[in-house]
């Protein structure tokens, strides 16, 4: 096996300088580093990770910690976004699905922090309040699509209220006055931020808020939103247009609105939310939604965790809250 003196024999510098090159100091020649990876390359030495580990006190990598999102159809991207942000940084990304068992949750966090994890990713399923262990705090920590209540903890989310008057303008923009809106009623961010947003947009135009063109749902599904557009439909004054909490809620909208003789986007249009991959291109028209930022969740989560790694001063600033658009997907329903 080729030793770090191997390597500094081959490219006649001293083990010290060949362990400064590739613990990345800046106190190295460019010439001598560049020399040094050169023996490293043609020696195809490998560092010892478990004892380089013990000396910096430091593993290179980050964990993200879900509770089901590891399983959900979102779970790609934010994987995705994440990996790609850690990899680009020469960071490995430990990926734990707790499939919501506090026991598992906080066995997960004991068994990182003893392997010196550098920061955790927490993320949830959808945008909600989370309840994290207190022990993810003894390492950097952000919340991915959700927040904790006294915001102590820096979070990355959706922005719904700005989603919800994306959909609304894209509509109104193109002539619709009677907008009805398929509504999951939950406390959930997403149920309250996307009826805020639609009625902001509503106000822009002058258009008063009409209590009877929201339909509550108890559930998101596709069944809700068969049931949601029969009823809106029938209304003396009918909408022109629909806003879906979701493209699940659209998947059923879409069915309702052919029994009842209604043509997609002529007589009626249809916007969902999400851009649920098996949805939007499988309904025909295929549907206009918004995306949920998931992969550029990911990438901020990561990107902030190496902020506050890299300025450990930051730590006491107030923790950053931030909001990502939710950018229009214009397919053929609207």
């Amino acid at each position: 096996m080729t030793t770090i003196k191997d390597v500094a024999k081959a490219a006649g510098v001293s083990f010290k300088t060949v362990s400064r090159v590739i613990n990345d100091h800046p106190h190295v020649r460019d010439e001598v580093r560049q020399r040094v990876w050169r023996a490293i390359e043609e020696l195809d030495y490998r560092p010892n990770f478990t004892a380089r580990q013990l000396r910096t006190q430091k593993s290179n990598a980050f964990a993200l910690i879900t509770d089901e999102i590891a399983i959900t159809p979102y779970a790609v991207d934010i994987i995705k976004g994440a990996f790609k942000a850690a990899w680009q940084h020469h960071k490995l990304l430990l990926v734990i699905n707790t499939e919501r068992d506090p026991d598992m949750k906080d066995e997960a966090i004991t068994l990182i922090l003893e392997r010196q994890i550098e920061g955790i990713i927490y993320a949830t399923m959808y945008h909600r309040q989370a309840f994290p262990p207190e022990t993810v705090r003894e390492v950097p920590t952000v919340l991915l699509d959700c927040f904790v209540h006294d915001r102590s903890l820096p979070s990355v989310v959706p922005n719904e209220v700005k989603g919800g008057y994306t959909a609304t303008r894209a509509l109104l923009d193109r002539g619709h006055r009677r907008i009805g809106f398929v509504q999951y009623d939950s406390p959930i961010p997403a149920s309250s931020g996307r009826l805020q947003g639609y009625r902001q947009a509503l106000a822009e135009f002058d258009i008063p808020f009409d209590p009877d063109l929201v339909d509550n749902e108890d559930s998101p599904d596709p069944e809700n939103g068969y049931r949601s557009a029969i009823r809106l439909m029938a209304l003396p004054d009918r909408p022109t247009a629909l806003f879906c909490f979701n493209d699940r809620m659209a998947a059923g909208v879409y069915p309702a609105l052919r029994e009842l003789n209604y043509s997609i986007p002529d007589e009626i249009a249809v916007i969902g939310f999400d851009n649920q991959i098996g949805i939007t291109t499988v309904l025909n028209p295929a549907l206009t939604t918004l995306q949920l930022p998931h992969y550029e969740m990911g990438q901020w989560a990561v990107e902030h965790l190496l902020h506050l790694i890299d300025n450990p001063d930051s730590l006491g600033e107030a923790p950053v809250q931030h909001m990502l658009d939710c950018p229009l997907v214009m397919g053929d329903s609207v």
